[in-house]
């Protein structure tokens, strides 16, 4: 890390996170601009609820449109793309004038963002030094904590400006559209970035480009290891070649095993319920005794506390290790849902008049942030982290989409599907989550190996199965 090679790698993942920093920029921002929408177009809650998750549609399809692009194209032109859809999106949402407008910008936006949430990983692990790839690769989720914080904060700081969402700030606009608005300032940083990162060597090289692949990996890598790193490169590429029309299709259930460990990890990482903290943490709020106008500024605090553990597993990723960091958060996040499963047996009303006498509003306010440490340090970051190095090289583009694309989806799931369960059983909703959140504990001991200190092209032979005859023979 403190060398000049580990800095460099640093400074190349720090820009190519800034694309992490627009995934939660664009997941937010539209917290504090949702019932000014509600109210200005006359939505009912079926369709609020629509535009608000509507964009992660978007998102998944995004993402499998990266995975081949990235491919064919290389990581910094889909990055430059993904910056230009975001930066029309946020402006053509700004200024949008019907609910049909309005969802096509959020579709776009949502398209721009799944491209960011694949290239980026992809690239950070593809330039990384094994030593600190966990950390960078890490930088992705950091980023992704800091993009919801910055819009969870300049929502506030408009609306507080405007004396509210609904009304007018600057050149006869409301608030809740200059809270789009803002998106332009990240998507333009990150489009700019993108012209000063060098392409990733593995793509160079798997194109043919091994003077250039060299000059990038004499960077980034010492002397004394460059032309071993080059040969071993070049020897995983040749054999890639092999199978140039590698796909991620498979014999199970249509794809590859590898695909499927990708994809269930996705799933895992959002079914446990992670966003409804911040989509619809204004309900938990108030049940909990605090006032409606305090429910952003709390969401505010909740975002800070999910910046701080992200720091936290960049700092113990490299050092513990991917899988007790994974099986301690599945640990925390299941003890705490479990508990606001609970909490919430004791609820009085229904509704939007949900309350918890005491204790039980102060368990369930405690366990929501202890959810929200538990997820921040482990699968919030770690996930992406093994999406990023999981995967073998002729595939990883496209498998990073399928991955990124069901993550998306199990978003949307979560999203659209909250408001209606919540409504039938908050007890049944969070026990749910706590349900995911203890299989992912099983999933990650039975199926997921270590991958610290490894080359990339190493890490994808420990999820290859071993022949059965093999194992008989040793037994």
């Amino acid at each position: 890390m403190k060398g000049p090679y580990g800095r460099r790698a640093i400074g190349l993942s720090v820009a190519a996170a800034v694309g992490g920093f627009l995934f939660g920029f664009d997941s937010s921002v539209i917290n504090g601009a949702v019932d000014s929408i509600q109210g200005t177009y006359g939505l009912n809650a079926f369709l609020t609820g629509f535009v608000v998750a509507v964009a992660l549609l978007g998102c998944a399809a995004g993402a499998l449109i990266a995975g081949s692009l990235s491919d064919r194209w290389g990581r910094l032109k889909v990055m430059r793309l993904g910056a230009v859809m975001f930066f029309v999106s946020s402006v053509g949402t700004a200024l949008t004038f019907s609910v049909p407008d309005l969802v096509v910008w959020r579709v776009m936006s949502g398209l721009g963002i799944g491209i960011a949430s694949v290239v980026a990983p992809a690239y950070i692990a593809e330039i990384a030094p094994r030593q600190i790839r966990g950390s960078l690769a890490s930088l992705q989720q950091l980023a992704i904590t800091l993009g919801i914080f910055g819009a969870l904060m300049s929502d506030a700081v408009l609306a507080n400006t405007a004396g509210g969402a609904s009304e007018t700030l600057w050149w006869g606009m409301e608030a809740w559209r200059w809270m789009f608005l803002v998106g332009v300032l990240p998507s333009a940083v990150y489009g700019v970035l993108s012209y000063t990162l060098p392409e990733s060597p593995r793509y160079l090289i798997a194109k043919g480009r091994g003077d250039e692949a060299r000059e990038i990996f004499s960077r980034l890598v010492p002397a004394v290891d460059l032309d071993q790193t080059l040969r071993e490169l070049t020897r995983a590429i040749e054999s890639d070649r092999k199978n140039r029309n590698a796909s991620v299709r498979g014999p199970v259930m249509g794809l590859q095993s590898i695909v499927w460990v990708g994809i269930i990890l996705s799933v895992f990482q959002q079914f446990v319920g992670i966003n409804v903290i911040f989509y619809y943490s204004t309900t938990l709020w108030k049940a909990v005794g605090f006032d409606e106008s305090d429910s952003l500024t709390i969401s505010v605090i909740t975002s800070v506390t999910n910046v701080l553990v992200t720091l936290i597993a960049i700092f113990l990723v490299d050092r513990v290790g991917r899988k007790p960091i994974l099986l301690t958060g599945s640990v925390l996040m299941t003890v705490s849902l479990a508990a606001m499963a609970v909490a919430f047996t004791f609820a009085q009303g229904s509704g939007e008049d949900v309350s918890l006498p005491a204790p039980w509003g102060t368990i369930a306010l405690i366990a929501a942030n202890l959810f929200v440490v538990g997820f921040g340090a482990s699968w919030g970051p770690l996930v992406w982290v093994l999406l990023g190095e999981i995967f073998p090289s002729r595939i990883r583009g496209k498998a990073l989409g399928v991955a990124a694309g069901a993550q998306w989806i199990a978003n949307f799931l979560i999203t659209v599907s909250f408001p209606a369960m919540s409504t039938w059983s908050l007890p049944l909703t969070y026990g749910m989550y706590a349900l995911f959140a203890a299989l992912s504990f099983l999933y990650v001991a039975w199926k997921i190996p270590e991958t610290k200190g490894m080359e990339l092209e190493k890490t994808e032979t420990l999820f290859v199965q071993k022949p059965k005859a093999a194992k008989a023979d040793r037994s």
